[in-house]
C-alpha cells in the first residue's frame, strides 16, 4: 500500500492520506507527441470533473485500498495519464508514458450532506474544494502529475472528483476513462471496444514547433468575480424550444410559445425552417438550446447596438476529418465554431434567426475547416486564448453527449456531476446531460454577478428552465 501523508484539517474538510498510484502493469507506450488541439490548451488549466454519489455499499475502511487498486488496473490501459509531459531540445512536447503514476487524495466531511451541497441556488463553494490541483495550469504537468483524484467522504455520500492536464485530453477521452475506471471497480471485463486509440498520424499531428510565452499563464483574470449556477432543461422544455426555432416565430410571447409547443408534442410534426420544408436541416435541440442562451445573456449584459456577441460553440472533431478519426482516439480532437453578430440583432431579432446563425456555422463547419484551421495555426502557432475579454463573449463547452451519468463504482449511478474552479470565467457554459436521461440538460453558467440577476429574472429564459 502506498504511503500515506498526516491528516490535514480545513474548516470542515479533512485530508486523511495522499498517495501516488501507479499502473499495475508496465507501459510498453512509446512517448507520443502533443497535437495541435492539445498544445492549444497548454495554457489552460486542468480539466476538474467529478461525480457525487449516495453513501456506498462498501464499507469506510476497504473503499479507498480497493479505489486505489481498481485506479492502478485502469491506469495501464491509459497509461499517458500516469506519465508527464516533456519538451525535447527541438521544442516539441511530447506525453512520457513513464509510468511515474498519479496523486490521490482522501478527504472528509462528515458535517456536510449530499443535500446541504444540492440545495443552493448557485453552485455550492465547497465544490471547488473537492478537486485537486486547483487552478493548476496544464503546462506544469512537466514537473507534476498529469492526473489526480480526490474522493470525498460525506455523511451521506461520496464525490470522486478529478483533476487532469487538459493538454493530454479532452472531454471525451476523460469520459471513457472514468467509465472504465468505474467498471474495473465493479469488477467488469474491459472491452477492448473503448480502449483508447494512440495514433499520432492525422493531420493535427504537426512539425511546427510551438514558442510558449515568457510568462506561463492562463489568459483571462481568475480574481474576477462572477456567480455560478446550474440550470436544468427537461427533455420536454428542450422539445418546445426546438419546435419554435423550427417551425417560425415571432418575439417571445407565453402565447405564442405555448401555441408552437404544441407541435413539439407530434412525433410524426414535419419541421420548417424559417418556412421552407426540410426536414434534412432540421436546427438541433442543443442548437435551440444555444440559441437561447447567446440571446439571453446578451440581454442581461444589456449589450446593444452594433456592439458585436460572439458564441463559441467547443467541437470535437474526430468525424469531422477525412480520413476520420476513431471515437476512441486519444487526446484533444477540438476546434471551435465561432458565431458573430451585432447585439442589437441578437436581441431583437427572434429566437429562429438567432438559431440560424448558430445553425449555418455548425453546418459550414466540415472537414476543409480543420484543414484551413490546421493551416492557420501553423502559420501562427499560439495557444487558444480562453476567456471573455470584450465583455460579449460565451463560450460553450464540454457536450450533453458525454456518457457522464453511465458509470458505476459498485454503489449505485451518480447523483450529480460537477465541476471544479477550473477555466472560469463571465461567460463560460459547460453542458451536461440530465441525470435522468431522454434528452434532457443541465448547464453550468458562468456570468458576472449582475449579468447573473438579470438572467434569473428573464421570463423567456425562465420560461424554459426546469430547475
Amino acid at each position: 500500500m502506498p504511503s500515506s501523508s498526516s491528516p490535514r484539517c480545513d474548516d470542515a474538510l479533512t485530508i486523511l492520506s495522499k498517495c501516488t498510484v501507479v499502473p499495475d502493469q508496465d507501459s510498453t507506450l512509446g512517448d507520443l507527441k502533443l497535437s495541435i488541439s492539445d498544445l492549444n490548451m497548454l495554457l489552460s488549466h486542468y480539466i476538474q470533473k467529478g461525480c457525487l454519489f449516495s453513501t456506498p455499499s462498501i464499507p469506510a475502511h476497504t473503499l479507498i485500498p480497493h479505489l486505489i487498486n481498481a485506479l492502478s488496473r485502469t491506469l495501464s490501459f491509459f497509461p499517458p495519464f500516469a506519465g508527464r509531459l516533456k519538451t525535447d531540445v527541438h521544442g516539441y512536447v511530447y506525453i512520457s508514458c513513464n509510468d511515474a503514476g498519479v496523486d490521490f487524495i482522501h478527504a472528509t466531511a462528515v458535517d456536510i450532506s449530499v443535500t446541504d451541497l444540492l440545495s443552493t441556488s448557485d453552485v455550492h463553494p465547497t465544490f471547488n474544494r473537492l478537486f485537486p490541483f486547483h487552478h493548476k495550469i496544464s503546462y506544469t504537468a512537466h514537473s507534476s502529475p498529469i492526473m489526480a483524484f480526490q474522493v470525498t467522504e460525506f455523511a451521506d455520500g461520496v464525490f470522486i472528483g478529478c483533476a487532469v492536464c487538459h493538454a493530454v485530453t479532452d472531454g471525451a477521452s476523460f469520459w471513457n476513462f472514468f467509465n472504465t475506471f468505474a467498471a474495473v471497480s465493479q469488477g467488469a471485463t474491459v472491452c477492448p471496444s473503448i480502449l483508447p486509440d494512440f495514433r499520432r498520424d492525422s493531420i493535427l499531428t504537426s512539425k511546427v514547433v510551438l514558442r510558449l510565452p515568457k510568462e506561463i499563464k492562463v489568459t483571462f483574470n481568475v480574481d474576477a468575480p462572477f456567480r455560478e449556477r446550474i440550470f436544468s432543461f427537461s427533455r420536454e422544455s428542450i422539445q418546445k424550444l426546438k419546435a419554435i426555432v423550427n417551425n417560425g416565430g415571432t418575439k417571445f410571447s407565453l402565447e405564442n410559445v405555448e401555441l408552437m409547443a404544441k407541435l413539439s408534442n407530434d412525433t410524426e410534426v414535419k419541421t420548417v425552417t424559417r418556412g421552407v420544408s426540410n426536414e434534412t436541416r432540421e436546427i438541433s435541440s442543443f442548437q435551440s438550446l444555444c440559441a437561447l442562451m447567446w440571446r439571453c445573456v446578451t440581454r442581461a449584459r444589456n449589450l446593444e447596438g452594433p456592439q458585436v456577441t460572439t458564441f463559441r460553440m467547443a467541437v470535437n472533431v474526430r468525424q469531422r476529418m477525412e480520413p476520420k478519426l476513431g471515437d476512441h482516439y486519444f487526446g484533444n480532437a477540438i476546434q471551435t465554431i465561432a458565431t458573430c453578430a451585432e447585439a442589437r440583432d441578437v436581441v431583437s431579432s427572434d429566437l429562429p434567426w438567432c438559431a440560424e446563425q448558430l445553425n449555418k456555422s455548425v453546418k459550414a463547419f466540415d472537414s476543409a475547416t480543420v484543414c484551413r484551421n490546421v493551416e492557420n495555426w501553423e502559420r501562427e502557432p499560439k495557444c487558444f486564448e480562453l476567456g471573455n475579454h470584450d465583455g460579449a463573449t460565451v463560450q460553450m463547452g464540454s457536450s450533453p453527449r458525454f456518457p457522464m451519468y453511465d458509470n458505476d463504482f459498485g454503489w449505485g449511478r451518480p447523483l450529480a456531476v460537477r465541476s471544479g474552479g477550473a477555466n472560469k470565467f463571465d461567460g463560460k457554459m459547460s453542458a451536461f446531460p440530465g441525470r435522468n436521461g431522454g434528452g434532457s440538460v443541465d448547464l453550468e453558467v458562468v456570468l458576472a454577478p449582475d449579468s447573473m440577476e438579470q438572467l434569473g429574472s428573464d421570463p423567456e429564459f425562465m420560461f424554459y428552465v426546469s430547475g
